[in-house]
């Protein structure tokens, strides 16, 4: 197991210069001679960024209408995306047919699924409810596969009362290790979210990517959630992360309000060779909420603009 000073020492070498060796310095020999065993090393690659949006970004019109998954797909037709991010929470069923339906719009429309997502907690002190988690990340996973996507987006989850936070990346692990078995079965990844809780912190995703040690194990990037410590500002967390990254969320905001230096993202992932989806996840940064039909296509538009900048595709 490593422990937390290991883990801090891992993150400090790490920085934008860094990132041009990463296959070797940041990884270790053993993890950069093994690509299949964890993280993809991005050493000498030509970046790749398509450009994306989250079904989250409609959560309002989703929940409470009149937007439908299938009108989701076809905003991204006028949006002009490469892709959409199929959120769970908003499908009306698991249905095959229903499901079928969705892939077959998208096909017709010429838009990619990045992928999935799910709202499944790995963090249970009780191992009767991991086993549960469990369960539940393996249906998604079936869904995932019925959509014809090849990843899903799983939480950790906050930490329990009473539990350290070591403990919570146990269970994380021995959670995730197990449905990474099932999910590579059927060619799909799955993409721990540095969200709020548990998995907030750098550190925390890349411990719990070495001992999960699956090539179907990455880390779904939101480069909004960190929590900057003294030694590792929310750019060096990102940075750090960008070798494990499966897919990326995007806001032009921090969660504490402070804009975002876009450029500078992109010239991260840039930079560590990243091949993969920049989705835009909206929510506003406004006290007074401007709708996601004025929100949206603003961020997106700024994503595409990036894309195209940094991108070799």
């Amino acid at each position: 197991m490593q422990s937390k000073m290991a883990r801090r020492k891992f993150l400090k070498t790490v920085g934008v210069g860094a990132l041009a060796t990463v296959g070797t310095e940041l990884l270790g020999p053993s993890m950069a001679e093994a690509a299949p065993q964890g993280a993809t090393s991005y050493e000498s690659k030509l970046p790749r960024f398509f450009a994306g949006c989250c079904a989250y970004s409609y959560r309002a019109e989703l929940t409470h209408g009149p937007m439908t998954m299938e009108d989701f797909i076809r905003k991204a037709v006028e949006l002009r995306l490469d892709s959409v991010d199929m959120t769970a929470y908003y499908f009306k069923s698991t249905d095959a047919g229903y499901l079928d339906g969705l892939r077959h719009l998208a096909y017709k429309n010429a838009v990619l699924f990045s992928g999935a997502a799910c709202g499944v907690s790995m963090v249970q002190a009780n191992a009767a409810k991991r086993a549960d988690s469990l369960n539940e990340i393996k249906k998604w996973v079936d869904v995932t596969d019925r959509l014809g996507a090849s990843h899903l987006r799983i939480f950790a989850g906050k930490l329990p009362p009473g539990a350290t936070l070591q403990q919570a990346i146990d269970w994380v692990v021995e959670t995730m290790k197990a449905a990474c078995d099932y999910s590579g079965q059927k060619g799909i990844m799955l993409g721990l979210e540095d969200h709020a809780g548990v998995s907030q912190s750098a550190d925390v995703c890349l411990e719990v990517m070495h001992r999960v040690n699956s090539p179907y194990a990455g880390i779904n990037l939101d480069i909004t959630h960190f929590v900057p410590t003294a030694t590792q500002d929310s750019y060096a967390q990102i940075a750090a992360c960008i070798p494990y990254a499966t897919n990326t969320h995007i806001r032009d905001h921090f969660d504490d309000h402070s804009p975002i230096d876009m450029d500078r993202v992109w010239q991260l992932f840039a930079q560590a060779g990243f091949r993969g989806y920049m989705s835009a996840e909206y929510e506003s940064n406004l006290a007074e909420d401007p709708v996601a039909s004025t929100g949206v296509p603003k961020l997106v538009a700024e994503i595409r603009a990036l894309c195209k900048k940094y991108s070799s595709a």
